[in-house]
């Protein structure tokens, strides 16, 4: 009896690095990431807002309503911010090493970790005081998808620029795990008033020393979603909308 063959159809999409392929393309076209990156320097005074990426488009050179190119408004800003900053993490890497102990000879895997988790923290240093305005962006139902594939995307940039070569279950409970210390401790920033953010780099330091097994690390991501979520309630109600 001949044997049916059947065509297996690959995804287009590689949620994962590879050192035999290409990385995929980003998510922005060239002339919105034009009009994005134009519009970030006016977050510190406008927020992640429809005026900022007004002002962007104007900033590029572009009429007013090219910002109808982005029809989620100002998620397209946070998100244009959280791919660009997971990014820039590739170039700083020899920078953070050299500011180590011995130039960051002998620092193991572990600690290539913090230090690139802790430097990706720092990166929403110029914006915290409008990251709770970004966090309940975030937290809108539509937007949450791509809100959690953004931080597990870090999560796996982080652990693959530190060196991680395993192939186990492992790299699954890595990720996991670092996603719900990098997300606790973007919460605890945004209400941290010490000087440099000592108190946030005390709290990464404790999660870190604390995350031990995979059932806390997913369960601290879904306390991650609820509190964007009522962050979001709560900043539409201080609007003026009736929730």
């Amino acid at each position: 009896m001949a044997t049916k063959l059947r065509t297996l159809r690959l995804p287009t999409k590689r949620l994962y690095h590879s050192t035999t392929h290409p990385p995929p393309p980003g998510p922005f076209t060239p002339l919105e990431s034009s009009i994005l990156a134009a519009s970030i320097p006016h977050v510190p005074s406008h927020g992640f807002t429809s005026t900022t990426l007004a002002l962007g488009a104007h900033d590029a050179g572009y009429l007013p309503a090219s910002t109808n190119l982005f029809p989620k408004g100002a998620f397209s800003l946070v998100h244009w911010h959280l791919y660009t900053q997971r990014q820039a993490l590739a170039g700083q890497l020899a920078n953070l090493l050299s500011k180590e102990d011995n130039g960051g000879k002998g620092l193991g895997v572990g600690g290539k970790v913090k230090a690139l988790t802790w430097a990706r923290l720092m990166a929403n240093k110029e914006v915290i005081h409008r990251w709770q305005e970004a966090l309940a962006i975030l937290a809108v139902p539509s937007n949450i998808p791509a809100s959690l594939r953004e931080l597990h995307a870090l999560s796996d940039e982080i652990w693959y620029l530190s060196g991680d070569a395993s192939v186990d279950s492992s790299w699954y409970t890595k990720r996991a795990s670092l996603s719900t210390i990098y997300a606790a401790s973007d919460l605890f920033m945004t209400t941290d008033k010490s000087p440099e953010f000592r108190d946030t780099r005390e709290f990464l330091d404790r999660r870190f020393r604390d995350a031990q097994v995979v059932g806390g690390a997913l369960g601290s991501v879904g306390q991650w979603v609820g509190f964007t979520a009522m962050a979001g309630v709560n900043v539409l109600r201080s609007k003026g909308v009736r929730i």
